[in-house]
């Protein structure tokens, strides 16, 4: 018997959006920050968006030492008119941005929930709204909206941010459906839990909600219903977001790719 031959390894470029325009909302920190850092390491210009100018010039500083282009941009998303003003002329847009509020629905804040659904759900269809004429023209074009497995499951306590998040992903599967015969492809990425500030600050909020003690909440609740006991990086998603914005992800549109260790299995 003859021993087989190893067959090579496909030569696989590496994701070059050289040329390309991106704008990545909550960009300072967390998600948005490893986005910003991924697709400027791949050849985009950023524009940077976040009401965080502070964290804004770190991420700039950041990508020149990376030898990548960050432009920021200081934009408070409730400013809706503005918001889809800084889309235009965009060829990838990331929206990502967004807030949490852990409470029962009776006790809800009205003016958060309308916050929350103002800066996760209306923005990111302004956004599109103001990105998609430079993308048609060109016939080429990448919308991925950072949702959550909170898009496809709910948890309680969690309304706003649940609606909004589906929300979202209803948002992603119409602009698929309209963009796909303009060259221009919409997805969602779902992770889990995230180790980011956003995940952080609900600890204290969780274990007031579930009457159990903080050191007790990632484990009994954040991470009880994954396979995999931790939670991913910031890194891991903008990696799942830099394919779906490359050129062989050109067939994946209106859909939701999962990064939730397990969590949607059951």
């Amino acid at each position: 018997m003859t021993a087989s031959r190893a067959l090579p390894a496909p030569h696989v470029p590496p994701l070059d959006l050289g040329g390309r325009t991106a704008l990545v909302t909550g960009a300072a920190g967390g998600i948005g920050r490893a986005c910003a850092l991924r697709l400027a390491a791949a050849g985009a210009k950023v524009r940077a968006v976040d009401r965080d100018a502070e964290g804004l010039e770190a991420l700039a500083e950041g990508a020149r030492g990376l030898g990548g282009t960050v432009e920021p941009h200081v934009l408070d998303l409730t400013d809706l008119d503005a918001a889809e003003l800084a889309a235009a002329g965009t060829d990838v847009l990331v929206n990502n941005a967004g807030l949490q509020l852990v409470r029962p629905i009776e006790e809800f804040p009205p003016d958060v929930f309308h916050t929350v659904l103002t800066v996760m759900l209306e923005a990111p269809f302004r956004l599109i709204r103001g990105a998609l004429p430079h993308m048609y023209g060109q016939g080429w074009g990448r919308v991925v909206n950072v949702s959550s497995v909170h898009g496809l499951r709910a948890s309680a306590y969690k309304s706003a941010y649940v609606a909004a998040k589906h929300g979202l992903e209803g948002l992603s599967k119409t602009t698929a459906l309209e963009g796909a015969p303009h060259g221009v492809t919409s997805n969602c990425v779902n992770p889990g839990y995230v180790r980011t500030p956003l995940v952080e600050r609900q600890i204290a909020d969780q274990a007031r909600a579930h009457g159990i003690p903080e050191e007790r909440v990632l484990s009994e609740v954040l991470l009880q219903d994954s396979a995999v006991k931790r939670l991913i990086e910031p890194e891991e998603v903008a990696e799942a977001v830099a394919y779906l914005c490359g050129p062989r992800a050109s067939f994946v549109t209106g859909t939701s790719l999962v990064l939730d260790g397990g969590w949607t299995a059951h």
